[in-house]
């Protein structure tokens, strides 16, 4: 059967994962300089480096593309149908310490909808991807189903910065709160990969606060997600891109519920 586009555009972004994440393993451990961002954020020369090897796999199949890089920025015209969200090196500073929880994050936008994506795990060679419709994992040249599953009880919890929520919700709140120590245990990884694990059945949920719409974090974390069945909303329930801001992603509706009324419970009740 011929290759359709969405099955060709899945491939290359795998590829182009694929290609981000063998710079980031080639680089690990090396002196890097640290380029500031500001707000206390930087990128490392490896993050520009895979960025770039990121870009070349895309632009030498897709030239006519737009492209939004982490480091890079806009390319392309702004109202393009089609538009990749590159994120080179998800979790910097875990990298920039020698911790290998980091992510290749690349995902495409077509029109409103997230159509592929691929996020990879350079230091376990593996590279979950979905094409819109299924999700999988990449692992020595075979591909697994990515099954949803809430039994591990770990629940990734994003603390960093920002925080547009505050201070009716805190994301660190829920890890003090004895309901969410009665039917979870927390991790704090600092790298999207963590939403990926959600749609492998490695975590049961996934909470942060922040904009993570169209986001080139977590567009290509998400689509797995969603690809895989879980449950996906912004933090209060609502779908994503609605306006309202942070996000939970549950391997089950009764995580998701659970998840919910925490969050909830945070907001004054006069509100």
């Amino acid at each position: 059967m011929p290759i359709t586009n969405r099955e060709s555009d899945a491939r290359l972004a795998v590829a182009a994962a694929q290609a981000g994440a063998a710079v980031v393993r080639d680089m690990y451990g090396e002196p890097s300089a640290r380029f500031g961002k500001g707000a206390g954020d930087f990128a490392t020369a490896a993050d520009l480096a895979a960025e770039n090897a990121v870009l070349d796999v895309l632009r030498g199949a897709r030239p006519d593309d737009a492209v939004t890089g982490e480091e890079s920025g806009h390319t392309g015209s702004a109202d393009a149908e089609r538009r990749w969200l590159v994120d080179p090196l998800c979790g910097t500073l875990n990298y920039a310490v020698r911790s290998m929880l980091v992510a290749v994050n690349v995902a495409l936008r077509t029109g409103a909808t997230t159509t592929v994506a691929a996020a990879a795990d350079p230091f376990n060679d593996e590279v979950f991807w979905t094409d819109g419709d299924h999700a999988r994992v990449r692992r020595g040249g075979a591909d697994e189903v990515l099954v949803p599953s809430a039994g591990s009880r770990l629940v990734d919890v994003n603390l960093d910065p920002p925080f547009p929520n505050a201070p009716d919700f805190r994301a660190a709140r829920l890890l003090a709160d004895p309901v969410f120590g009665e039917h979870f245990r927390p991790r704090v990884v600092s790298t999207t990969l963590a939403v990926a694990w959600v749609a492998a059945g490695r975590r049961a949920a996934y909470v942060t606060d922040g904009r993570p719409y169209d986001s080139v974090h977590f567009a290509a974390g998400i689509a797995l997600c969603e690809a895989a069945g879980c449950v996906v909303s912004a933090l209060h329930g609502q779908p994503l891109g609605t306006g309202a801001d942070g996000l939970i992603v549950a391997a089950d509706r009764r995580t998701h519920t659970t998840l919910l009324e925490l969050v909830r419970s945070q907001v004054p009740a006069e509100r």
